[in-house]
């Protein structure tokens, strides 16, 4: 992969002064680092540079997902993190406090659901789809459907419909919400990426206006769009999802081969 410039000068008025960093596919693949990222976030802590890692991420709590990037090298804390997971679990308790919920997700991140009425039937007044993965069966996919029919509220943690694992690209969420929204004629409400409110409260955790943010991702829909949509730089890395073909259907700020290039293209143009 070539390396990537600026496609777009980056004016003294925003120069970029924090960092909200996607996780998978930009600072590892299913638990096997991108070469040189953890040493790039390293060094961009030693800058001083503030980062918020923002990430779909539902498979690991967030104490989860801070041990693994830990061990992996990466300098995080877990206030630093932002994950679709809590994200909801935050969601459900203002907006359906006590109501018993189906969550329907990969991965045990039911540490963030401790407090959240969890069932596994008819009795679910709420629908939650997290990532996917071998719980999405045919009759737990069957009882989302037949809840959503009921009039049982819909909620997704992301829209994303594909994942970047050792083995390649798989199937996630999106695929199957897609489904069962053409099946019930339902919308889902979204509240991960590319949700702005989602951007939103990784701007918050900085405490500085987007002008003065970069969204750094692997995917132009998830990451790079909406986050130019709220006034920020977007950065595309050309790990995990990204495939060249994505650039047909839009254009990010600044192209870099991986998430090892930040800190140079950072301090270059400063």
């Amino acid at each position: 992969m070539e390396t990537g410039l600026p496609m777009v000068p980056i004016e003294p008025a925003r120069l970029i002064q924090g960092l909200l960093i996607d996780v998978d596919g930009v600072l590892h693949v299913d638990g096997d680092p991108i070469p040189g990222a953890a040493e790039a976030l390293q060094r961009l802590n030693a800058l001083g540079i503030p980062y918020v890692l923002l990430t779909n991420t539902t498979i690991r709590t967030r104490r989860q997902l801070g041990e693994l990037l830990r061990s992996l090298g990466f300098p995080v804390s877990d206030d630093q993190l932002v994950t679709a997971g809590a994200a909801t679990a935050t969601y459900l308790r203002t907006h359906y406090p006590d109501q018993p919920c189906f969550l329907l997700v990969e991965g045990d991140v039911r540490e963030e659901f401790a407090d959240i009425h969890l069932v596994e039937n008819d009795s679910a007044t709420v629908v939650v789809l997290g990532g996917a993965g071998s719980v999405y069966t045919y009759d737990r996919l069957n009882l989302a459907f037949r809840l959503l029919l009921r009039g049982a509220h819909f909620v997704a943690m992301h829209r994303n419909l594909v994942w970047e694992r050792r083995d390649g690209l798989a199937l996630d969420t999106g695929a199957f919400l897609m489904g069962l929204e053409a099946a019930t004629g339902r919308q889902a409400h979204l509240v991960g990426k590319p949700s702005p409110d989602f951007f939103q409260a990784g701007l918050a955790r900085l405490g500085l206006p987007p002008e003065h943010v970069a969204m750094v991702g692997d995917s132009l829909t998830a990451d790079i769009a909406p986050a130019q949509g709220l006034g920020m730089t977007g950065i595309l890395v050309q790990t995990g999802r990204f495939r060249p073909s994505d650039l047909e259907t839009g254009q990010p700020d600044v192209l870099l081969s991986s998430f090892a290039e930040l800190p140079t293209w950072l301090t270059s143009v400063q």
